[in-house]
């Protein structure tokens, strides 16, 4: 047996973060669409409850799209994996801190794994899965937005909506980009 055959695959953990409206998923579909060229087999995947544009599909707000499986729990998507070698996840703070366990098995298993999501939440405090996967990423992109109030450098997404709910699903008129500056965290 040489040295080759006693390694395990080495997987690979990214994420990308910032505020709703900064284009995180379009940096996804992005590195989805380069591995697809590089002949890798991709899988995409949604929060089944993310029904903002369609049910099957990754849609950016500028109308990118593609092909994704939708699940209700993070564990789904250790069943929906088959043959992928590169897994891209959107909206990951939907699914919590459960997704956590079920990147690092991929990751373990030698697949890329490709993490999307905001950061934070409309109070400003950081959203499950992001603080356990940012201690294990091989790389973090934090992309950030346009502030809609002063033009600055959004980090945060700021709820227009009244809704005692962490998570609202919500787009345009329900969300703005805002820096820290003009961020105002919702009451808790």
């Amino acid at each position: 047996m040489n040295n080759t055959e006693n390694k395990s695959p080495t997987g690979r953990l990214e994420l990308i973060c910032g505020p709703m409206f900064a284009g995180k998923t379009t940096e996804l579909i992005r590195r989805l669409d380069a591995a697809r060229s590089a002949q890798e087999i991709t899988l995409a995947m949604k929060p089944a409850k993310d029904t903002r544009y369609a049910h099957q599909e990754l849609v950016t707000h500028a109308g990118g799209r593609t092909r994704a499986s939708a699940v209700a729990t993070a564990s789904d998507i250790l069943a929906a994996i088959g043959d992928a070698r590169v897994i891209g996840i959107d909206e990951a703070h939907f699914f919590g801190a459960q997704l956590s366990a079920v990147c690092l098995k991929l990751v373990a298993l030698g697949r890329r794994v490709i993490v999307v999501g905001l950061e934070f939440d409309h109070r400003g405090d950081m959203f499950e899965p992001f603080p356990t996967l940012l201690a294990h990423s091989n790389d973090t992109t934090r992309i950030t937005g346009v502030c809609s109030a002063c033009g600055g450098a959004s980090i945060y997404s700021q709820r227009m909506v009244v809704s005692a709910e962490r998570i609202h699903v919500g787009g345009v008129g329900d969300y703005e980009p805002r820096c820290a500056a003009c961020f105002i965290p919702s009451a808790r």
